[in-house]
């Protein structure tokens, strides 16, 4: 069955990492397209469950409370408020937003666990890990660093676990010039301490899935085209058995002998988060076993969103683990965004070149920011994020062609038809065909976010409106309301239609003002389904008071976040 035809959906969004504030390249790259898709999916009836949460067992939590010199739940706890706090900030509306590091995600990986172990999908081996002698421990792969080993890219700065220049997952082992990033974060000689020792793990056998991976990205056709190039191209290099475990404290322990002292790597219980947050989202509603329809049944629809980074986790490793514990149905689309990036530059957390999502709440509202990151959504490849190109889209495409649409018409009406709808017998001829250009918007817009082409659909809908501002200067009813009230009536009556039928349509790119809009008519809040629904708005019905929809933001408003980047750039 297409994912098109489902009517049950589950939606995921990566797991954020709990040890960082949300920054733009985050919201650009899976979490708006995700909320943008929830919302259109329920305007259009569907039934749709939205599940993300904090990644609270990683090596970052534990590097960052090291470098700060406090415990891992210190740190979980205060970035996961944050991230909550910036989500709500931008009206990304979950379902459930959930975290892993709890007795109950312990529960459900290490059970997924078993079953994989179970079945012979996990073996353990003595392996080769990084040691290093100043810090007397065996190091996680993200506190080694070195230079990439990989011939066509040999980028420093590689991760023990990927290099995130190539994207491709990294042997830490195999890193060239490795340093520790423990001695090196407390100021310690970094080099010439590290040596690779043997020692116990588990490994899971992805290499067995090799073909059925191949032929599940086969089945997928539609899926964008640089996500299925480089999940092939994976899968053509020649899966390995990954090791599952890791020598820590801080994580979902280890339920075999011999497991003391050990976690699973967090790429592993990550993931699975998702159903952990499925379970709980819905036994706090009552329907213990209502999850299983939407992990195990395939008549309902799996969607995941993710960044770039998460695509092997997504494509190949996670439906590998669910293949291998068996009860398990694959998504049915893998939505990813390329890179963004910020004033021609990387967006780095390390250097503080980044616009922080807090940060840019406390100056200005969340629907300008959606707007404009939806414009330039990284989709098919990287993109650019310049406050210079904010303003210029805020000022031209939502102040002065869709704000000034909807404030002129329903500003009209309220000075000159006592703030109502006009009262007609019928459109003339013209009005009648941009009403039917209402409902060739609808359906074009509907194909478009179908298929997960949330810039295109934007695009879109703001051509509506430019058509709007179109036929207001054609019809010019400020001349008719002189000499022809009924004319004048006629062509507002057509203006307020286009109205509300943006208010509907561009509710999931930004919901704020869209709320707005349909308050300004007097409308009822969007339900369940209405995007197809009848138009509302009958002749004689009152308005509401419009308002400025959208602020212009001036240059002096705009440079205070411009010098922010350049200082942090001339001070790195």
């Amino acid at each position: 069955m297409d994912l098109k035809d489902k009517q049950r959906i589950l939606i995921t969004a990566a797991l954020p990492y709990a040890n960082g504030r949300l920054h733009i390249g985050h919201v650009a790259g899976a979490y708006l397209p995700a909320d943008i898709a929830v919302r259109y999916l329920k305007l259009r009836g569907k039934e749709v469950h939205f599940v993300c949460g904090s990644d609270e067992n990683g090596v970052p939590i534990t590097f960052s409370a090291m470098k700060e010199g406090v415990t891992p739940q210190d740190i979980v706890d205060r970035y996961t408020n944050s991230i909550m706090n910036a989500f709500n900030g931008l009206n990304v509306d979950f379902s459930i937003y959930g975290r892993t590091h709890t007795p109950r995600h312990d529960q459900v990986a290490q059970d997924f666990f078993l079953r994989l172990y179970e079945r012979g999908h996990v073996v353990r081996k003595t392996g080769e890990q990084v040691y290093c002698t100043v810090c007397e421990r065996f190091l996680p792969d993200r506190y080694i660093e070195g230079i990439c080993y990989y011939a066509d890219c040999k980028a420093p700065g590689a991760r023990g676990d990927q290099c995130e220049k190539c994207g491709r997952p990294v042997d830490a082992t195999k890193l060239i010039e490795p340093e520790c990033m423990v001695c090196k974060t407390l100021g310690r000689e970094s080099r010439g301490h590290i040596e690779v020792r043997s020692t116990d793990h588990w490994y899971f056998r992805l290499d067995s899935f090799s073909q059925a991976l191949r032929e599940y990205l086969d089945s997928h056709s539609e899926w964008r085209e640089s996500v299925k190039r480089f999940s092939y191209g994976l899968i053509d290099q020649g899966l390995k058995e990954r090791g599952i475990t890791r020598d820590m404290e801080w994580g979902v322990p280890v339920p075999l002998p011999g497991g003391e002292g050990k976690v699973l790597y967090v790429w592993f219980d990550a993931p699975i988060g998702y159903i952990t947050f499925s379970q709980e989202y819905f036994e706090a509603m009552g329907k213990l076993d209502e999850w299983k329809d939407f992990w195990q049944n395939p008549e309902t629809g799996l969607v995941h969103f993710i960044g770039k980074d998460n695509t092997v986790f997504h494509t190949v490793i996670f439906p590998g683990m669910l293949m291998a514990h068996g009860d398990y149905r694959l998504a049915d689309a893998v939505v990813v965004n390329e890179f963004l990036n910020l004033e021609g530059d990387k967006i780095s957390t390390s250097r503080d070149y980044a616009v922080w999502v807090d940060e840019y709440l406390q100056a200005f509202p969340a629907d300008p920011l959606r707007y404009y990151l939806t414009a330039i959504a990284p989709e098919n490849s990287d993109a650019d994020f310049s406050w210079k190109q904010f303003q210029q889209h805020n000022n031209g495409e939502l102040a002065d062609n869709l704000g000034n649409f909807i404030q002129r018409n329903l500003s009209f009406c309220k000075k000159y038809f006592d703030g109502k709808v006009p009262e007609i017998d019928q459109p003339t001829e013209a009005g009648q065909a941009v009403l039917q250009e209402i409902e060739v918007a609808r359906a074009e817009l509907a194909e478009l976010l179908d298929e997960f082409h949330f810039k295109a659909a934007l695009e879109r809908l703001m051509r509506l409106s430019q058509r709007g501002n179109q036929y207001f200067a054609e019809e010019e009813p400020w001349k008719s309301r002189k000499t022809d009230m009924a004319a004048c009536a006629r062509t507002m009556f057509v203006g307020v239609k286009i109205v509300e039928a943006l208010s509907v349509f561009m509710s999931p790119f930004m919901p704020g003002a869209a709320a707005k809009v349909r308050e300004f008519m007097n409308l009822p809040p969007l339900t369940h389904g209405d995007w197809n629904a009848p138009s509302r708005l009958k002749g004689g019905e009152p308005l509401g008071d419009p308002e400025v929809l959208f602020p212009k933001y001036d240059d002096a408003t705009i440079q205070p976040h411009i010098d922010k980047l350049r200082g942090t750039v001339e001070g790195a």
